[in-house]
């Protein structure tokens, strides 16, 4: 009897019962019985088997030839020839085997596995994986297992087939979908063609979960430090701790230690970093830095924190790092807090002092440190038609130079929101009280004080709106004027210290407050009116604000008598105007500017303006430029940074940060990046200025094999905050192959 075609036999199985087993139980095609039946009644999961000849024995061995094709669920192999195994659930393919499982696809010259368990093995095996997205060749594939197979004397990419820009050459590579971790031996990275690493061990995620294990090296050069090299350590302790442990090798200096040990609970986290440089070769001493940061969460509204930072030197950050958040830091915190907030009602309890790092060109003063500080804050709305305000504080101010001193301030405050959909007015009327005992270290010979002030202010706005239409797009234009009255009595301040008091920078938001000091020594006296006017436009759909504008100015009744280090008195009988501009002007174009302008002198006092341009992703261009008009310390800088596609794969990146008062570059940045699809490089140069006359210059260069990992000196930190709106290089999207389930 000639053996039913593939389609042929198909059809009739699905419209005719077969019985396939003669009394000999040789396998042959009889009505009344389906081809599912010749597999083992216990089989939990359907097999079916196609093929253009089948051959075999009840409850033995099946064998097919041509165009050989079983399907199992999650599983599905091809082949020109074919036997399966019943009592045993395997198959033995040959010729063009290809299998795919659960997305994954292999093909070679031989297959034999177990279904059930997914274990046997592959000569010369082609492979393509889908998560991640790789593929390679071997000399053998064993299936050791579900999510488990092992790779011998093979290759591994994540590069799209037919490129192999970048590959694994390994002994053995272990591949773990259960850990998700790829584990090579006797392992050499080849780039173009060109091995540059071999390592006997590695291991890598095959997803961004975190996997204790080293990280790939990085090397660069500083100009404070010479050549660079680092090998960090990462340890998943568990999934709410880990660590790194870095050493690094300083040409010029020697090898330096770094760790850093992070950990997260619902009710608690923080991190504490360690640095070590023993015997710096060009310091001539041992370095180090210390950080901690905890924060806890205690319940019912109780929360702390302990913040603790060191170093052995005032210069350890401008020699030892190339960020500016670190070159940039003076007063190095040891800050204890103990807070509560619940019912109304705020406080905090601090302990704070601080290590003063000194620029020999540029000294600065130690603040005072706050041996302790506490600080009450209460607010209680509609009690029962007037809102109840409290703000108390009691601070021990502690200098080994200047006045040592405590301080208690008291004000409490009641006002009444009068409130409509269209407008507002707030009356509110406080009383702030201070109270000053000198401590035995008092080298000004100020006495014990007392100081009352009576507060009163008024707060008034109106809201009104209208539907306007520009380029064909419906806006809601909002119009928002506001006066804001405030009324403070003369006292004479001139006999109190100064401790943590300061002048605050004169801005839109600082318009509207009591106070034009910052910290409690100081109390301006007052009778003024701030007039503002905001317009925006927002979208009506989803409320989004498109552009933003507002000017305001402050008008005085009387002069200024109450000022910080006893000059001369505000005569002015008005404030510089402020006015300031943000939103989307265009398609792919933001503006951000703010501007200070002097009417009595026609000058601006300060300018800021921001313009952005970025069409798309990986594609942006920044314009600043900023100026202050002071006598001590002027500011003229122009800022530009981009992210721009070249040419092809190729994409340059900068940043010039210029002080045209000084004629110096603050910042500067030049590199490149190349997308090779698979891999990218990078190239940066940096330059900072540390210092009054120090400057740190660093080249990085970096090699990242996506799937794999970063080879090199990591330059994304500093890209990220040079170039506002940049976008790291990514691999692109692959679609993957979807397989049919059965």
């Amino acid at each position: 009897m000639r053996p039913l075609p593939l389609t042929l036999a198909v059809f009739v199985l699905l419209a005719l019962p077969f019985d396939l087993y003669a009394e000999d139980d040789t396998l042959e095609l009889r009505p009344q019985t389906s081809l599912i039946n010749v597999f083992p009644a216990d089989e939990q999961t359907p097999i079916f088997l196609d093929a253009d000849r089948m051959s075999g024995h009840r409850n033995a061995e099946i064998q097919a030839d041509g165009e050989c094709v079983l399907r199992k669920r999650g599983q599905l192999i091809d082949a020109d020839h074919l036997i399966y195994n019943q009592p045993e659930d395997e198959v033995h393919a040959l010729g063009n085997v290809r299998i795919e499982q659960n997305g994954n696809v292999t093909t070679g010259p031989e297959l034999k596995m177990k279904l059930e368990t997914q274990q046997g093995f592959m000569r010369e095996p082609v492979y393509l994986l889908q998560q991640p997205v790789a593929h390679g060749v071997g000399e053998n594939l064993e299936f050791l297992g579900k999510n488990r197979q092992r790779l011998t004397r093979g290759t591994y990419t994540t590069c799209a087939e037919g490129n192999n820009d970048w590959f694994l050459r390994v002994g053995e590579l272990e591949l773990d979908r259960t850990t998700q971790t790829g584990t090579a031996y006797n392992a050499s990275i080849y780039f173009k063609g060109v091995p540059f690493l071999y390592t006997p061990w590695l291991n890598f995620p095959l997803t961004d979960e975190r996997k204790s294990g080293f990280l790939t090296p990085s090397f660069g050069t500083s100009g404070n430090s010479g050549a660079e090299f680092s090998l960090p350590y990462y340890w998943n302790i568990a999934p709410e701790q880990d660590a790194t442990i870095t050493p690094r090798i300083l040409a010029r200096r020697g090898l330096q230690l770094k760790g850093e040990y992070r950990y997260l609970n619902p009710m608690y986290s923080g991190q504490s970093r360690a640095e070590l440089l023993p015997n710096d070769s060009l310091a001539g001493q041992s370095r180090y830095a210390l950080s901690l940061l905890h924060m806890q969460n205690f319940g019912a509204g109780w929360a702390g924190s302990l913040n603790v930072q060191k170093a052995s030197d005032d210069n350890y950050f401008r020699d030892l790092t190339t960020t500016l958040a670190s070159t940039s830091q003076v007063n190095l915190p040891r800050d204890a807090m103990l807070s509560y907030n619940g019912h109304g009602l705020s406080f905090l309890g601090r302990m704070l002092s601080y290590q003063t790092l000194q620029d020999p060109l540029a000294p600065v003063g130690k603040p005072y440190s706050l041996a302790p500080q506490l600080l009450v804050n209460g607010l209680w709305r509609n009690f029962p038609a007037v809102d109840l305000g409290l703000t108390g504080e009691w601070v021990d101010f502690r200098h080994t130079t200047l006045v040592n001193g405590k301080r208690l301030t008291f004000y409490p405050n009641v006002s009444m929101p009068l409130q409509q959909s269209f407008a507002y007015i707030t009356p509110k009327l406080g009383m702030h009280m201070t109270r000053y005992v000198l401590g035995d270290n008092n080298v000004a010979v100020l006495p014990d004080a007392t100081r009352t002030l009576p507060i009163f202010s008024v707060d008034s706005g109106l809201f009104l709106e209208r539907d306007v239409q520009l380029r064909n797009h419906e806006f809601i234009q909002t119009l928002e004027p506001r006066l804001y009255y405030l009324y403070v009595p003369y006292r004479d301040q001139s006999r109190l210290p100064i401790f943590d008091t300061g002048l605050a920078d004169f801005n839109y938001a600082q318009m509207f407050s009591e106070n034009q000091f910052v910290g409690g020594d100081r109390i301006n006296d007052a009778n003024q009116v701030t007039a503002a006017l905001t317009s925006r436009l927002l979208d009506p759909d989803n409320g989004q604000e498109w552009i933003r504008a507002a000017i305001g100015q402050r008008y005085y009744f009387k002069e200024q008598q109450v000022t910080l280090d006893g000059s001369a008195g505000r005569t002015d009988k008005s404030s510089d105007i402020l006015a300031a501009f943000s939103g989307r002007v265009a398609p792919f174009w933001n503006v951000d500017t703010g501007v200070q302008y002097n009417t009595g002198q026609q000058q601006f006092q300060k300018t800021g303006v921001g313009v952005r341009y970025q069409p798309a992703v990986g594609k942006v261009l920044n314009l600043g430029y900023r100026f202050t008009r002071d006598m001590l310390n002027p500011i003229k800088q122009l800022d530009i940074s981009a992210q721009w596609p070249l040419r092809g794969r190729w994409q340059g990146v900068g940043r010039w940060n210029y002080s045209l008062q000084d004629r110096i570059i603050l910042e500067g940045l030049a590199g490149l990046e190349y997308n090779g699809g698979c891999w990218a490089a990078r190239v940066v140069m940096h330059r900072l200025a540390t210092a009054t006359a120090q400057t740190s210059n660093s080249i990085f260069f970096q090699l990242e094999l996506f799937g794999m990992g970063k080879i090199g000196a990591d330059p994304l930190d500093i890209l990220k905050r040079n170039i506002s709106g940049y976008a790291p290089t990514l691999k692109p999207s692959t679609p993957a192959t979807t397989y049919d389930q059965f």
